[in-house]
């Protein structure tokens, strides 16, 4: 007995060297394992439900064509709530127990800088949150790429053209206390310092807030003429709703983060005249653009629901994904899946966003922002794209 044990051990080094090399992490020859940390149950749930929509939706049709390289996609999804501690138990979860190949999609600044060292980390590609953050594509990382520039970037493209033309000189901002927050402030102040304008007022309240009516008080006393909300789509209804009862017709800016068709739908005519900044356009029913309204009707009838400026953001980088992967080969992991990510280039879409383009260099897909309006209770374009250079 003790002579074949010894001989078991003896045969074992040569058998492990002879063995196949081991599949990537989340990959086998039958599919491809991703992940994604959604608010489903939080403050932000009316984002986190349509990034969920956006990105099943997407990877299911891929399913129906028989997958990427004969490998089917299995998505899963965690609830974080928009609580940091609960989303690092979800990353632990997905990275872990299910060895995701890559988080897709994470939803909301403070979730994303909690779990985004984790995904690097364990060798997981951490692609496109849902967090316009610079630190989630630089320094460039082989591992972590990003569709949408920082708050610090897009919120002063509005800023600096809406002050300018509207002559307004006594700018006031109002912001989550937290990633998301301090991120839209840095390019607020910027822009003001650049204008040679002083900042009226700053105020900030904590992530899950619904009462407004002290912090707006405090920035009408202060005679702000131009007010900036680092806001998601409550927060933004309840401040600007509790403005207008109080008198204050100040204009209003909101972030990439408000931009959504719930706004005017909760808010109703309170909203009406609010600006906007979009990077990709909110899908309404148009007869002149028939594929988007086919892409309209597909999604009602599966969620239930109208999309959103959310659920095409999903859509559209479970789509750069799934070309990602087609030009990565057969033989996918994530050094593969990266290389093929830094020379993507994509055409304008039907949804009417102009496309996304990494480099090696770069790994932000899309430098350009459009300043929109509500008007009669729907989001309309003030401008075309504007463009931002690859150092800004």
């Amino acid at each position: 007995m003790k002579a074949l044990a010894a001989l078991f051990f003896l045969l074992l080094p040569v058998s492990q060297t002879t063995a196949a090399p081991p599949a990537a992490r989340g990959v086998s020859g039958e599919e491809i394992i991703v992940g994604s940390i959604q608010d489903l149950s939080g403050p932000i749930a009316a984002l986190g439900v349509h990034f969920r929509n956006g990105l099943e939706m997407r990877f299911d049709e891929e399913n129906a064509r028989g997958g990427i390289h004969g490998r089917r996609i299995r998505f899963i999804v965690e609830d974080s709530g928009y609580d940091p501690k609960r989303a690092v138990l979800a990353a632990q979860k997905l990275i872990g127990r299910d060895r995701v190949f890559a988080l897709i999609n994470d939803l909301g600044s403070p979730v994303v800088m909690a779990t985004m060292p984790m995904a690097l980390e364990h060798g997981v590609l951490h692609l496109f949150p849902g967090a316009p953050l610079a630190a989630t594509y630089e320094p460039v990382h082989p591992l972590k790429f990003q569709i949408f520039a920082p708050y610090s970037v897009t919120t002063p493209i509005a800023l600096r053209h809406l002050l300018a033309s509207g002559g307004y000189r006594r700018p006031g901002i109002l912001y989550q206390d937290d990633d998301f927050g301090h991120e839209v402030l840095k390019g607020f102040e910027a822009t003001a310092r650049a204008l040679g304008l002083p900042v009226c007022e700053k105020t900030s309240y904590k992530r899950g807030a619904t009462d407004f009516s002290s912090q707006i008080a405090r920035l009408k006393a202060a005679g702000c003429d131009f007010l900036t909300l680092a806001t998601v789509v409550r927060e933004t209804v309840a401040a600007v709703s509790t403005a207008r009862r109080a008198g204050w017709q100040v204009p209003v800016l909101v972030t990439t983060a408000a931009y959504s068709a719930q706004i005017h739908q909760l808010g109703g005519a309170a909203m009406e005249g609010l600006y906007g900044v979009a990077q990709v356009p909110h899908p309404y029913p148009d007869a002149s653009n028939p594929e988007l309204s086919a892409w309209i009707g597909r999604y009602a009838r599966r969620f239930g629901v109208e999309p959103n400026t959310w659920s095409v953001q999903a859509w559209l980088s479970a789509e750069l994904f799934i070309r990602a992967a087609r030009k990565a080969g057969p033989q996918l992991d994530a050094a593969r899946l990266s290389a093929a990510l830094e020379t993507l280039s994509t055409p304008p879409d039907f949804f009417g966003s102009p496309g996304f383009v990494f480099t090696p260099a770069d790994h932000l897909g899309m430098r350009s922002a459009r300043i929109v309006r509500i008007r009669n209770g729907r989001w309309e374009n003030l401008s075309g794209y504007l463009g931002l250079s690859a150092r800004e």
